[in-house]
């Protein structure tokens, strides 16, 4: 397995830059965390630290790295195995806590020479099923399908695809031994992946959540079939372990100081995370949106944590947000420094956490799942839960079977079609946009309406249902700043469906403080699913729809944006129609 030269594992502490009187705040907290022996409760599964209810089930976490450590034969198996056969590519199918640490650890590391090149799919999307599978030679692919429950929608249906493509290239009596299933024991995936005779099974521990799982055989078991040593990744970690155990004071815990000043800090309203990592760590920030908003954003409260948005001058930004740095000491930004020293100089609140080198990737999962739970036992809520995102997914399953029975999804009726574009909303959302616009609305009065019921502390989040590629990112990341810079507001971005697996919670159970646009499109080419009726964009479609009824049943300000199947046009006009609405040049 490849590893650069190890260094040392030592870590630096987070320092915090913080404005009025919030310093005390933190300070006395921890104090009390200190005083009451909570971090001790939380080593010892004490659910009371929390809600009361189920938490100390889901504690297995905190001792994974341990576990893996002491037990890495099936880790160095697998590499001996993945090295021999040749394979030249891996693709891992998987939504959430299944998918979003790999994709870190691959964007993060990059590919290794001598082993598979290992692609990420977490979408429903026709356009990127076709992509994803154009990249690839199936015939020297490995296939991962990794899910929890091993029941999720998007995987087994990826994985139904995959495997029909997979017995055409190399025959059916070879397809399962081109196959890894990642699946806690006893579920639907490990009986399939029993009955089907794939190449290997490996457990998750049923007692770890999804997005606690990183460190889990579903962030190893990939870190190793794409060439790294993750055993050497889990040893980084193991420092981190020490340094959040009950044995250190709360004021020198990482995990806990972090999570503390989370909490407190959303307590005073400042509640919008906002992500800043140093370029070659620049999509870890996927996987913590995924960990903080599923994790807090439940019963009204939550943080909302924003990635990706680009650092602006310091008067675009309210007093509602939060900014941590993740920078790497070996290959800092000097843009972002002095951005970062503009935002805490303007007195904005500014978390720095330095990172010694890429290798200790695994000390911060480490530190954010634990900085995560304390920040749920501040806010008072259950961080292991994530009581909304079934919702959707109930919606979604009455859509598709309704397909199933009639050849087509309920008839909607648009609020308005205008130049290849519509609009979509519910009664009560219509109600109120109707009578912003007047008599005779235009696109641009809809939008205009829609954007002028973002108030200072609100978030503006855009639910992106389509091909997840940079030219529609480009667009779609021009729309989110024009907003930023406008309304001075937070903003987010997801592509659906994988942001359902993600911040979705937070969206539809956190703070009622989005204003959600919903852009989904028609399929100019669709990918039928082996043994249903529906295809993907039927799927896609209708979780879109289970997504915005939610949203509308939660009283969420929403609007859909439908495009046509030229959706590079369609977004081209989306952004021109905004930029008029909001009055930017």
């Amino acid at each position: 397995m490849h590893s650069s030269q190890p260094s040392s594992n030592d870590f630096s502490l987070e320092t915090l830059s913080l404005p009025g009187d919030l310093p005390g705040q933190v300070e006395s907290t921890l104090a009390e965390w200190q005083a009451a022996g909570h971090v001790q409760r939380l080593w010892d599964g004490d659910a009371s630290l929390w809600t009361g209810t189920d938490e100390a089930a889901w504690l297995g976490w905190l001792t994974i790295v341990d576990e893996q450590i002491a037990d890495p034969h099936h880790l160095r198996t697998l590499a001996d195995d993945v090295k021999s056969a040749g394979m030249t590519h891996a693709l891992l199918l998987g939504m959430g806590g299944s998918s979003l640490a790999p994709e870190v650890l691959n964007m993060t590391f990059g590919e290794v020479n001598g082993w598979p090149q290992l692609h990420v799919l977490d979408s429903t999307d026709p356009a990127q099923i076709r992509a994803f599978a154009g990249r690839v030679d199936l015939a020297k692919t490995l296939v991962m399908v990794a899910s929890k429950s091993g029941s999720t929608l998007e995987p087994n249906i990826l994985k139904q695809y995959f495997f029909e493509r997979v017995k055409e290239a190399v025959g059916a009596d070879q397809a399962g031994s081109r196959f890894i299933a990642i699946t806690d024991p006893g579920s639907q995936l490990d009986r399939l992946a029993q009955q089907e005779q794939f190449r290997h099974i490996f457990y998750g521990v049923p007692s770890i959540g999804g997005r606690y799982s990183a460190l889990s055989n579903f962030g190893m078991v990939p870190a190793v079939v794409m060439g790294l040593d993750a055993v050497r990744l889990l040893e980084r970690a193991q420092a981190m372990v020490r340094a959040c155990s009950a044995e250190v004071a709360a004021l020198e815990n990482p995990g806990v100081r972090l999570g503390v000043a989370l909490g407190k800090l959303a307590n005073h309203g400042r509640d919008k995370i906002t992500l800043i990592a140093s370029p070659p760590l620049w999509d870890l920030g996927a996987w913590l949106e995924q960990l903080l908003a599923e994790s807090t954003g439940k019963i009204g409260k939550g943080l909302i944590p924003v990635d990706r948005e680009a650092l602006g001058a310091p008067d675009v930004y309210g007093e509602d947000r939060v900014f941590v740095y993740i920078r790497l000491a070996s290959a800092p930004d000097a843009a972002q420094d002095a951005a970062v020293d503009a935002l805490e100089h303007a007195g904005q609140a500014v978390i720095r956490i330095p990172i010694a080198d890429i290798e200790a990737l695994g000390q911060e999962f480490y530190r954010w799942e634990v900085a995560t739970a304390v920040a749920g036992a501040v806010l008072g809520i259950n961080p292991f839960d994530q009581p909304d995102v079934e919702a959707s997914k109930v919606v979604t399953r009455e859509l598709t079977s309704a397909y199933e029975a009639t050849g087509a999804l309920p008839p909607e009726t648009p609020l308005l079609e205008a130049d290849g574009i519509m609009l979509y909303t519910d009664p009560q959302n219509a109600a109120a946009l109707n009578k912003a616009v007047g008599d005779h609305p235009s696109l641009v009065d809809y939008l205009r309406a829609h954007l002028q019921r973002v108030q200072p502390g609100d978030y503006v989040a855009i639910l992106a249902y389509l091909h997840m590629c940079s030219d529609h990112e480009a667009h779609l990341q021009s729309i989110r700043h024009l907003v930023r810079n406008t309304q001075h507001v937070a903003t987010c971005l997801g592509f659906g469906p994988r942001f359902l697996h993600s911040t979705g919670q937070a969206y539809k159970g956190g703070p009622n403080s989005g204003v959600f646009l919903q852009i989904t499109c028609d399929e100019a080419n669709d990918v039928h699913v082996p043994g249903q009726q529906y295809t993907f964009g039927i799927v896609k479609a209708a979780q879109a729809r289970g997504d915005f009824e939610v949203l509308a049943d939660r009283h969420r300000r929403a609007l859909r944006v439908h495009l046509g199947p030229d959706v590079r046009q369609g977004l081209a006009a989306l952004e021109a129609a905004v930029r008029q609405a909001l009055g930017a040049t």
